[in-house]
C-alpha cells in the first residue's frame, strides 16, 4: 500500500495568505467559505485598499494585515508570507481574494507538501475542460507567461500565473528572502527562485469559478509587458 495515502492532514498546519485590494464585493465571502471547510489561520493583506475591504475582513476574525499605500501583488504577498512565518506553520498557501479558486482545493496544493514536494501550483491549465472554460485570451497569455518564465530561468510550468500555491515552511522561508517583485511579476519570480534554490515543484489540477468580477481582475494583454519588463530588468539588475 501506498504510504502517502494514509497521509493525514492537520488544517492547524496550514496558514492561508490573501492578498486583496479593493475586494469589498467578495472578500467577506470568500473567507466564509475557506472557514466552512475548516480553515481557520487566515491572512488578509489589504493592500492599499481605498473601499471596505480592510473592515469587512477584520469581522470574519482573521489575521489582518494592512499597507497604507498600494504596494501590489508582489508587495501584499511578500508581508503575508512573512506574516505567517511567524506563526512557524507546516505550510503556507497562497489563495486569490476574488472567489476565482474553490476552498476545497486547497487540499489539493496542500498534499503533496507533506509527501515531501516544497512547492505546490495548483494548474488551471492540466484539466481539458478547465482549460476549456478559459477565456482564449487568457489561454494565450498564461502559454506566453509559462514561456517567459522558463525562458528566465525557472520551472517550465503549465499555470506560472496561478494565484493558489502551497510551500513548505522550508521552502516559503527561502524565497521570501529573495523575493523582489513588488506587482504581478511575483508569480513568475516564485517559480525562478524555485529552480535556482532546487526546490522539489508539482502542479496538481483545480478548478477556477469563473465569473464576470473574477474575469476583471488579474493579469491582461498590456499587464503581461510589463510582467516580462520586470522580470528583465531583475535580471539585468
Amino acid at each position: 500500500m501506498d504510504q502517502r495515502q494514509n497521509i493525514q492532514i492537520n488544517k492547524e498546519d496550514i496558514f492561508i495568505v490573501i492578498p486583496a485590494y479593493n475586494e469589498e464585493k467578495m472578500i467577506s465571502t470568500t473567507l466564509k467559505n475557506l472557514k466552512k471547510e475548516g480553515y481557520k489561520n487566515i491572512i488578509v493583506v489589504d493592500d492599499g485598499s481605498k473601499d471596505k475591504t480592510y473592515e469587512l475582513a477584520k469581522k470574519e476574525d482573521v489575521i489582518v494585515c494592512r499597507h497604507i499605500l498600494n504596494r501590489g501583488l508582489g508587495g501584499a504577498l511578500g508581508t503575508g508570507i512573512k506574516c505567517a512565518l511567524l506563526y512557524k506553520p507546516k505550510v503556507i498557501v497562497t489563495f486569490d481574494a476574488d472567489g476565482q479558486h474553490h476552498p476545497k482545493d486547497v487540499e489539493k496544493v496542500v498534499k503533496p507538501i507533506f509527501e515531501g514536494y516544497d512547492f505546490v501550483i495548483g494548474s488551471r491549465m492540466m484539466d481539458k475542460n478547465e482549460l476549456k472554460n478559459m477565456p482564449l485570451v487568457k489561454r494565450i497569455g498564461n502559454f506566453g507567461l509559462n514561456f517567459i518564465t522558463y525562458l528566465m530561468g525557472g520551472y517550465l510550468v503549465t499555470d506560472s500565473q496561478s494565484g493558489l500555491r502551497a510551500f513548505s515552511y522550508e521552502a516559503a522561508k527561502k524565497i521570501v528572502k529573495e523575493l523582489k517583485s513588488d506587482r504581478y511579476e511575483v508569480s513568475s519570480e516564485f517559480i525562478i527562485l524555485a529552480k535556482k534554490n532546487k526546490l522539489k515543484l508539482k502542479e496538481v489540477p483545480i478548478k477556477t469559478i469563473y465569473t464576470e468580477y473574477s474575469m476583471a481582475r488579474g493579469t491582461n494583454v498590456k499587464t503581461g509587458f510589463k510582467i516580462l519588463f520586470k522580470l528583465i530588468m531583475q535580471k539585468l539588475i
